[in-house]
């Protein structure tokens, strides 16, 4: 039998290249986590992850990056849809301004937010008047990871809705369905794995995020300090162990809900696929 080529040439020495790649740049980091993280043990291990602050920390970097995530969702969506179903005009501008927050450093962004936002900034003024503090306070680092996540979701969705054939929309209505049934059912399917993988994005990058939080947040411990913050700090202390035990298990937990949401994902497009 003669021996198949492969369409790719060189597909050994890339195949190489990638596994090195991937093993200096993911695989070694990864390896090196554990090797210190096991320099502890079991007793310290636990009184490092169970200290009330590392608690904190962990709840303020979770509970807001999933709330930015969930927010993103649906006004993703909405600027998604506008961007590809109406006429704007310089609606190449609006559609760059997306892009904004991967352009921009993010301690910038980080700084531009806590101006707006500080009791005493152009938007944060009136929410003083009204009792509400946002800047270092969670509720400035949701906006923040707000901001920095949004991208992620409307890039993800807009290329579906691009590709939606829109006669399918006017046979729903010509069959008498309503504006919220032909969305509900026509439209919404195709468009929830995208709005999985845009949210999986929007929530590993704000777990991640430092430089436009650590402005807003306000660094308080037990309050509005992040676990990327709280690394630092443990590095800044050389306790390179207590760090790095931090960063392997806010990996960990990072891993696990993203694997439960792209199953979430892989099961929703195998249904859509079925219907």
């Amino acid at each position: 039998m003669s021996q198949r080529r492969s369409l790719l040439p060189g597909f050994g020495l890339s195949l190489g290249v990638t596994v090195f790649t991937v093993s200096l740049l993911v695989l070694i980091p990864l390896v090196a986590l554990v090797t210190k993280s096991a320099e502890l043990s079991l007793g310290e291990l636990w009184h490092t992850l169970a200290d009330r602050r590392v608690l904190a920390a962990f709840r303020v970097s979770f509970s807001t990056a999933f709330a930015a995530a969930f927010f993103n969702l649906f006004l993703g969506l909405i600027v998604a849809w506008v961007l590809v179903r109406y006429p704007l005009p310089l609606k190449r501008a609006w559609d760059s301004l997306i892009d904004l927050p991967f352009a921009l450093p993010t301690a910038v962004a980080g700084i531009v937010l806590t101006t707006l936002y500080s009791p005493n900034g152009w938007l944060g003024q009136f929410f003083a008047e009204l009792g509400i503090r946002v800047a270092f306070t969670p509720l400035g680092i949701t906006i923040a990871l707000i901001f920095i996540g949004l991208p992620f979701v409307v890039r993800t969705v807009e290329p579906v809705l691009q590709d939606l054939d829109r006669q399918q929309e006017e046979a729903s209505t010509s069959l008498g369905a309503s504006r919220w049934q032909t969305f509900r059912r026509v439209l919404l399917p195709p468009l929830v794995p995208a709005l999985l993988t845009g949210f999986s994005l929007a929530f590993a990058r704000g777990l991640g995020e430092y430089g436009s939080v650590i402005f807003i947040a306000g660094n308080m411990p037990m309050k509005s300090e992040i676990v990327p913050l709280l690394i630092v700090t443990k590095l800044e202390q050389y306790n390179y162990p207590g760090a790095t035990v931090i960063a392997l298990a806010s990996l960990v937990v990072a891993f696990v809900m993203l694997l439960i949401i792209n199953g979430l994902q892989q099961w929703t497009r195998q249904r859509t696929g079925r219907d």
